[in-house]
């Protein structure tokens, strides 16, 4: 009974606490902590990548709907970058709520399913319920961009539910159930075949260690085999909607994966943008630690999807690393449970809440997308 309500609570908490974002706006105050926030719910709709999903669920990537009824400046062949679960909840919310807000519903009920999912994760991982319900209260507030990003037009909490999920199935040796949820987080985003390759490392993990022959660790890795076979689907599904089969390879200025690594400190990354980087090296360290800590922990399957996605993120030029790295967040919470359990750590969290609140206010307020007419987004 106990854990039913630290799970609600939580879940409670998590959309009380994107409401609470929203407020500032829908009241339109011109001078919230020197914040102009007086064009109101409309910054929430333009903020990225948000009306770019929107149009998804308005045209399924259609060229000729999308050039005639809206006014994006965003190149056509740019779309099938925005990968199309999300759209498509967006479009079952879109019968019934104006686009904007079906797009905000989509990503808030999201949210809600994610905390969910992680208050079962953290247990399933063997914390206890109460510190489990902690943990999840430390992720309202840390990381700061993602208060952000949950309250915006976003995948993330989709994304980051149907992870955990597929990790905890392939955990309980359910490989097809992880190959299922797995496919899901495919649909959703394309760094989902980073699951695939870790199922597969953890396999040949096991191999070494002699915890497991070669062929029953080939036949558990292809049972997962849905996730790369989706992409396929998609690209399928792309080649029907566009004509080209490579649509999201072709997408344009859409990768942000560079040769060498640490490319985000070279001269010029176009989105870049300035040399004020030096949090990018702080993430880093903040998230390789913990993947270190999950490895040290014996946590294998977790540690290895952590470093793979960690890893893939060195090579990532892109100003806003704080939201690729993103969707290991929930496995940091894990790797330091311990650091997040202390005294120390509570009172400093408690100093940054409004801190982290302000910063998310002032990135959505910075962060929108050059919308001209509304109308066929409604």
């Amino acid at each position: 009974m106990k854990k039913l309500v630290n799970k609600w609570v939580l879940v409670g908490l998590a959309v009380f606490s994107v409401f609470l974002v929203w407020l500032p706006f829908y009241l339109r105050l011109d001078n919230f902590w020197g914040l102009n926030l007086s064009e109101g719910p409309l910054v929430l709709w333009k903020n990225f990548d948000g009306p770019n999903y929107l149009i998804i669920a308005k045209t399924w990537y259609n060229k000729t709907a999308i050039a005639a009824d809206f006014s994006s400046p965003l190149p056509l062949e740019y779309y099938p970058a925005h990968w199309p679960l999300y759209p498509a909840i967006i479009f079952l919310f879109d019968l019934f709520l104006p686009g904007p807000w079906a797009m905000l519903f989509a990503s808030l009920l999201g949210v809600a399913i994610f905390y969910l999912v992680l208050y079962k994760f953290l247990v399933h991982f063997g914390v206890k319920p109460k510190q489990a319900f902690c943990l999840g209260v430390v992720s309202l507030v840390l990381p700061a961009r993602w208060i952000a990003l949950r309250s915006t037009g976003s995948l993330e909490g989709w994304f980051m539910a149907f992870i955990l999920l597929s990790l905890m199935a392939y955990k309980n040796k359910k490989y097809w159930q992880a190959g299922l949820w797995g496919a899901l987080a495919q649909l959703t985003k394309s760094p989902a075949i980073l699951l695939f390759a870790s199922f597969g490392l953890y396999e040949l993990l096991q191999v070494i260690k002699n915890q497991t022959r070669v062929a029953i660790a080939t036949v558990n890795w292809l049972k997962t085999s849905l996730i790369p076979l989706t992409v396929l689907l998609v690209f399928g599904f792309y080649w029907l909607r566009t004509g080209n089969f490579w649509a999201y390879l072709n997408s344009g200025d859409n990768f942000h994966l560079f040769w060498p690594p640490f490319s985000i400190f070279g001269k010029g990354g176009a989105w870049v943008g300035d040399f004020w980087l030096e949090e990018i090296i702080w993430l880093w360290l903040i998230y390789g630690v913990g993947t270190a800590k999950l490895w040290l922990k014996n946590e294998k399957l977790l540690a290895g999807f952590a470093g793979i996605f960690f890893a893939s993120t060195l090579f990532v030029s892109h100003r806003d690393l704080a939201r690729y790295i993103i969707p290991i967040f929930p496995l940091m919470l894990l790797g330091y449970k311990d650091v997040l359990a202390k005294r120390e750590f509570k009172w400093a969290l408690a100093i940054v809440v409004i801190p982290a609140f302000l910063f998310a206010l002032n990135f959505i307020l910075n962060n929108m997308a050059p919308v001209a007419d509304w109308a066929p987004y409604l």
